[in-house]
């Protein structure tokens, strides 16, 4: 049995992260071998590693659902990939073929799913077992090392284009200045919108970055302003990318009558406060999960084009077995966002 090296979350202990050895895994008829040539690191990531996730994990699992790399074996029944192809993956490893969701090309929700990385082995490894239904194609002018970040601008756009209506000129406040709430603030600009991306003293890098991206970078203590200085009534919009709870009520505070609030953020304590304004505003709050095939075409296109410059938004590249330091360097805040690359030689 051949063995490879792979970053395992086996406890839901604060820090039970660890290097362990995994067999490569067999695949099936609809599945196909992926070598793995990148990895993003994703907030959830961190939070399984420092035990703060609110979200079931099947210990021990190889965490990683950023990825992409280049297919070395294809199953049998596999049609429109091949060996050698370039592709990044979905996350949805498992689903039910028979969920009333999952026939509605909703796969993304339906209750059974099961991602990479918490549900079953995902990436920080070498080589992972993908089914074919996941893959998609990398355009020839997208290096895998970004095109392993797909997943995360999938959920961007989710987060601002499917499940909500941008207007051009619409003011949008978004949250957050994570990964994902830059990528939201990103993509919110590409419809047009005047945006905000608001942060703590402790985010001067990522709002830093949210500049450069065409967002306007405030501290949560500007935001009031921000919001109300064209006719006092607050933001058309509010993306809540920040991974606590308590940013609803600020979000709450500042969105204007009759708009919208798109909660993309997990945070696993309780509310503690009223939400009768958002009755009285007659404001939409709007859960954003995920996302589906037709969107990662997109996304792709938006990145080979640099319509999305990802490249932006990557603070450092470390190899595997540096994934601590990778871990570490996110955490503190000096990045927003650490790639891992498995395999430097195909990743570029």
């Amino acid at each position: 049995m051949q063995m490879q090296p792979a970053v395992i979350n086996y406890s839901s202990a604060p820090m039970s992260v660890e290097i362990r050895e995994i067999p490569v895994p067999e695949i099936g008829d609809e599945d196909c071998l992926m070598q793995v040539a990148a990895v993003g690191v994703c907030g959830s990531d961190l939070h399984q590693w420092a035990g703060v996730h609110s979200w079931p994990v099947n210990y021990p699992v190889t965490l990683g659902h950023e990825f992409a790399g280049r297919l070395v074996r294809v199953g049998s029944r596999v049609t429109g990939f091949k060996e050698g192809d370039r592709v990044c993956s979905e996350t949805a490893a498992i689903i039910d073929p028979d969920s009333p969701m999952t026939r509605i090309g909703r796969y993304n929700l339906d209750p059974n799913r099961k991602g990479f990385g918490y549900g079953t082995h995902g990436a920080m490894t070498h080589f992972v077992k993908v089914p074919a239904r996941c893959l998609h194609h990398v355009p020839a002018s997208l290096p895998l090392r970004y095109a392993a970040l797909t997943e995360p601008c999938c959920v961007a756009f989710s987060a601002v284009v499917t499940n909500v209506n941008i207007l051009p000129g619409d003011r949008v406040a978004v949250l957050g200045p994570g990964p994902i709430g830059l990528l939201c603030g990103a993509v919110a600009r590409l419809r047009g919108a005047d945006v905000a991306v608001v942060g703590l003293p402790q985010d001067r890098v990522r709002l830093d970055l949210a500049k450069e991206l065409g967002c306007t970078p405030l501290l949560n203590e500007e935001l009031k302003g921000w919001a109300n200085a064209r006719d006092g009534l607050g933001c058309d919009g509010v993306v809540d990318a920040a991974g606590v709870s308590a940013t609803l009520k600020t979000a709450i505070d500042i969105v204007r009558p009759a708009g919208w609030i798109s909660k993309v953020g997990w945070g696993r304590d309780p509310l503690g406060f009223s939400i009768d304004p958002l009755v009285q505003k007659n404001v939409t709050l709007q859960g954003s999960f995920s996302h589906t095939w037709a969107i990662w075409e997109r996304v792709l296109s938006l990145l080979a084009s640099k319509a999305i410059d990802v490249e932006k938004v990557v603070g450092g590249a470390w190899s595997l077995e540096s994934w601590h330091d990778a871990f570490e360097t996110m955490h503190s805040g000096k990045i927003a966002k650490a790639v891992l690359e498995v395999q430097p030689d195909i990743a570029g």
